[in-house]
């Protein structure tokens, strides 16, 4: 290392210098009697939803339809890893453990995890990628503009800046929908399969509980689920319904049930930091 070098300390060289930090000037300290569980356990979900649905859009890379989709969905995946570094590193402040981003990412079980089950699913075909970022967008939007008011300073930070790059990927996700929904029989007939997969899983993303006691009002994912599908449905000629009444969250993946697709996803995703343990570079 030369002296330039030299004089930023332990930065690593992989990721440069001179980036702003995108927490710069928030206050980390907890508000007293705000309840450091229901925090931590809102960070994890969201987290884990945004490090499961990041490494299925990976799968993308080289498989794309075209070179511009193959960049758009990448993006959309590192969006979502910025936002899980942050939300990973103030769950381990506020819950006690000290863990890092790196701990939660790569340390943990299958059973552990937090995210939506539709998160997990296999990567299927551009359709069903599609629809699946429509719905996950759609509610983690809701999500996070209400935690834009979160008590937790911290909180209310990742979400302002989450709100912006989530509002992009509905949008990009929409946009698709509707061209597929009213493209040739082949892009229907794929798009009206996807409704059909997306569909049994559409009960658990609606539930709000994560953000409960901490901006997000009862109803507001579902009523803006409703919205968001309900418009881009009509354009795209498919109608995507809204289960009635609340997800079972304890048969879920916010209870650490999941299906049988997480292990091997996060197999993968582990396997270097399992395989060279504390390695750096």
């Amino acid at each position: 290392m030369d002296e330039a070098g030299a004089a930023f300390g332990d930065a690593r060289w992989a990721f440069g210098t001179g980036f702003e930090d995108p927490l710069h000037g928030v206050p980390t300290e907890l508000p007293p009697g705000l309840d450091a569980a229901a925090v931590a356990g809102c960070c994890l979900a969201l987290a884990d939803d945004a490090l499961v649905g990041a490494q299925r859009l990976a799968e993308w890379v080289t498989r794309a339809p075209e070179v511009e989709i193959e960049l758009a969905l990448a993006n959309v995946g590192l969006d979502l890893l910025g936002q899980a570094r942050l939300l990973y590193a103030r769950a381990g402040r506020v819950d006690g453990s000290g863990w890092g981003e790196d701990d939660f990412a790569y340390r943990r079980s299958a059973d552990a995890f937090r995210c939506l089950r539709l998160a997990e699913l296999p990567r299927g075909d551009f359709a069903f990628t599609v629809l699946r970022l429509l719905v996950l967008s759609s509610a983690r939007l809701a999500l996070l503009s209400g935690l834009r008011a979160a008590p937790d300073p911290v909180l209310a930070a990742v979400a302002e800046r989450g709100v912006r790059e989530v509002a992009y990927h509905r949008l990009f996700a929409a946009e698709w929908v509707v061209r597929l929904g009213d493209g040739t029989p082949e892009s229907g007939r794929r798009l009206a399969a996807a409704v059909a997969a997306v569909e049994p899983w559409l009960g658990e993303v609606l539930d709000d509980g994560v953000g409960a006691g901490l901006g997000v009002a009862p109803g507001a994912v579902r009523a803006a689920c409703a919205e968001d599908w309900r418009l881009v449905g009509r354009e795209a000629g498919v109608a995507l319904p809204v289960p009635a009444g609340p997800a079972r969250r304890e048969a879920g993946g916010r209870a650490g049930r999941h299906t049988e697709h997480l292990a091997p996803l996060l197999a993968e995703l582990q396997s270097v930091a399992r395989e060279h343990p504390g390695a750096v570079w």
